[in-house]
């Protein structure tokens, strides 16, 4: 049921645009979902507009709206660094706010931190009822839609419908642009022998109805390869792919033993194919809510064996992980990472990792090293981290000494940079 009101809102991107200001503060939904066509029509509109905010978190595709011509007309905030706008945000085009995945919702709907004037998000189209879904982007788009003054949409006939908290009445929508084109894909990638052997570890320590924290890239595609003998697992996590559907049909992935939410995977939204979006289509199975819900370490810590599987850029050898820069260069954000990794670590039987390859650049550069570089940042600290994972095993660090720490950590280091930590670790008298 459209209804009379849902027609007066239709409109073209170009129109729908105008309503954005000088100095307006906009938030973008990102991931798979980023609203194309208005996203073009804003950056046809720039050179008339003058400090107009982008807020926004991972995004897909191009990003015009960062090109060198957009400064003083568009600034985008990004509240986690794609590789679309890295260069941008190094370069000082472009800012970079570190938050918490799980404190981003608070802070949109608090007009003194980033409560946004217009919201420009990507919907489903309505139901019976005139209620849209925010289909694979429900985590911050919802709380972004709901506090904002003005909310742009649009309608597309290809995005999948959400379940879960997931719904917004187009009574909310201030102006409706309807599109027809096919959600962004990211596929599952091809595990190479290097992510296949950090796998393997990762899988040891996964019990039997373990709730997962499933996120995307080529470790976590590889772990999925390991756990078809597995029992009962479950998902609550702020994102999944496409591997779920093979645990689903494999009747590994049940949900039966979740301790909240049973019999549904929880989740944020999706990045993946689109046989992954016509699965999730007005499926049940699936659970969309609010990302200070899903990655609410209290909340995440009420799932028995909750496992959590995160990345790093490098690891020090007292266990600080750095995940956001490179050195002084910002590279991404925080994410979930913490969220969950001390989520997992309260949850009865959690699994909390950290999982790294063990070195870079071909084996160049030790990713377990002496100490963090200068500048640095630590997204989780030594008292979060319990388990750290290479290819050359495992390194449990929970209630361990730095002399355990050490020692453990030299040990999933690659052997050609063994005798140099050991040397550095023996000059500071940890071990």
């Amino acid at each position: 049921m459209k209804g009379a009101s849902y027609h007066n809102k239709l409109c073209s991107a170009d129109m729908a645009v105008q309503a954005i200001k000088s100095h307006n503060r906009v938030f973008m939904t990102g991931n798979c979902s980023v609203p194309k066509e208005l996203l073009g029509a804003l950056v046809r509109r720039a050179l008339q507009l003058e400090d107009v905010e982008i807020v926004q978190v991972l995004t897909m595709g191009p990003a015009e709206y960062v090109a060198p011509e957009m400064q003083g007309h568009i600034r985008v905030n990004s509240l986690f660094i794609s590789h679309n706008v890295r260069k941008a945000v190094n370069d000082g085009r472009a800012d970079f706010t570190p938050i918490f995945l799980s404190e981003i919702p608070r802070a949109l709907r608090d007009p003194k931190l980033l409560k946004p004037n217009v919201a420009m998000i990507h919907c489903s189209p309505p139901d019976e009822h005139g209620f849209c879904t925010f289909g694979v982007e429900v985590g911050l788009t919802k709380p972004a839609a709901e506090s904002a003054d003005i909310v742009i949409a649009e309608v597309n006939d290809q995005m999948p419908r959400a379940l879960g908290d997931s719904f917004i009445h187009v009574s909310r929508l201030t102006h409706i642009v309807p599109v027809s084109y096919p959600i962004v894909e990211v596929p599952m990638g091809s595990p190479g022998e290097l992510q296949k052997q950090i796998a393997a570890h990762i899988a040891e320590l996964i019990p039997n109805g373990a709730t997962m924290q499933m996120g995307i890239g080529e470790i976590p595609d590889a772990v999925l390869l390991y756990l078809k003998d597995k029992k009962d697992l479950g998902v609550h996590t702020e994102l999944f792919s496409d591997g779920v559907i093979e645990l689903i049909e494999a009747g590994v992935l049940t949900n039966a033993a979740k301790t909240i939410h049973r019999g549904k995977c929880v989740a944020g939204f999706a990045l993946g194919s689109q046989r992954l979006y016509e699965y999730m289509d007005n499926n049940p199975l699936f659970e969309f809510h609010p990302q200070d819900y899903v990655n609410d370490p209290f909340v995440i810590a009420q799932n028995s064996k909750q496992v959590a599987i995160n990345s790093a850029l490098e690891v020090d050898l007292t266990g600080q992980v750095c995940a956001d820069s490179i050195g002084t260069q910002f590279y991404s954000g925080v994410g979930g990472q913490l969220d969950f990794i001390y989520g997992a670590s309260r949850s009865p039987g959690g699994v909390p990792i950290i999982a790294l390859p063990a070195t870079a650049k071909d084996g160049a550069v030790s990713r377990i090293v002496p100490t963090l570089k200068p500048g640095a940042g630590v997204v989780t600290g030594r008292y979060h981290v319990h388990y750290v994972v290479t290819e050359y095993g495992v390194a449990d660090l929970h209630a361990k000494t730095i002399r355990q720490r050490v020692q453990s950590l030299i040990n999933i280091a690659a052997p050609q940079f063994r005798e140099d930590l050991t040397r550095f670790a023996k000059e500071q008298h940890w071990i």
